[in-house]
């Protein structure tokens, strides 16, 4: 990754963060955190964030109120090419007039790309999404009530009549903090209220994570393994977490990289 672009990734996290580490920079970057302190130091002689013990802080703090997690527009470039790949895969699973929810995120946004030629029924919490599909697909969108958060384009509502429980699908799409034996794990407790009220209204639990999400860790669990019917993720997979997903029972979806970059080729073409 180019300086600039790890530097535009680290004003937009303090910004929506207002403190952020050396290692979560480091991690949304890939780059290692002796380079990640030299794009600190910099940022920091140019006025643009102040530079504090282990990490940086906003020169000008967000308003309190975020969810914890990733912002939206940092997390879209991160593994970009492999979570393309991961939604090209699960739009795959889908058929013609399907009911299905799509939580939101980064992997599952990249769906959209794909489900141009639908006409599916698509239940979604991402204002992103919802505004993607509208736009640019036959498909019919419906949203639930709430509040939007801007940061992670997301419509959350802590009531429980909202539009959700009148909607029922054969699968929920879904991405994911982290993927451990403990199950699905996610970064903010409002998420998880979100995604467990989705999880009522489907039979079927789809979850799309690039294969980094199996070394990430949250203390807060969405759901065991034995509720997710499948996992798709690409061929970065390591063999203990193959095991892992395949002793719990689960359908496990590789995504290839070749296919999706042969489409992407012709694309262009």
């Amino acid at each position: 990754m180019h300086e600039r672009e790890r530097h535009r990734i680290i004003l937009s996290a303090v910004q929506e963060k207002s403190v952020v580490t050396v290692q979560d920079i480091s991690e949304l970057t890939e780059a290692s955190e002796a380079t990640i302190r030299r794009d600190i130091a910099a940022l920091h002689v140019q006025g643009k964030i102040r530079r504090v013990r282990g990490g940086a802080e906003a020169v000008h703090p967000p308003q309190l109120g975020n969810l914890a997690g990733r912002p939206f527009r940092v997390s879209e470039s991160v593994n970009s090419d492999k979570k393309r790949a991961i939604a090209r895969a699960a739009v795959e699973l889908c058929d013609p007039g399907d009911a299905i929810i799509i939580n939101g995120g980064t992997t599952t946004f990249q769906m959209v790309h794909f489900m141009a030629a639908h006409r599916m029924q698509v239940m979604t919490n991402s204002f992103a999404i919802a505004e993607h599909l509208v736009k640019h697909s036959k498909n019919t969108v419906t949203v639930p009530g709430g509040v939007i958060y801007r940061e992670q384009s997301l419509i959350l509502s802590p009531f429980d009549n909202d539009a959700i429980r009148n909607f029922y699908a054969r699968r929920f799409f879904i991405g994911a903090q982290g993927v451990g034996p403990l199950g699905i794990m996610e970064a903010d407790a409002q998420i998880i209220q979100s995604e467990q009220k989705l999880m009522h209204q489907a039979d079927e639990l789809i979850v799309m994570v690039d294969s980094s999400k199996f070394h990430r860790r949250s203390s807060l669990i969405l759901c065991g393994l034995d509720r997710v019917t499948t996992v798709i993720t690409d061929e970065g997979v390591s063999d203990e977490a193959v095991r892992m997903i395949e002793d719990a029972g689960v359908k496990l979806v590789v995504a290839s990289m070749v296919s999706q970059a042969r489409e992407d080729s012709s694309s262009v073409a």
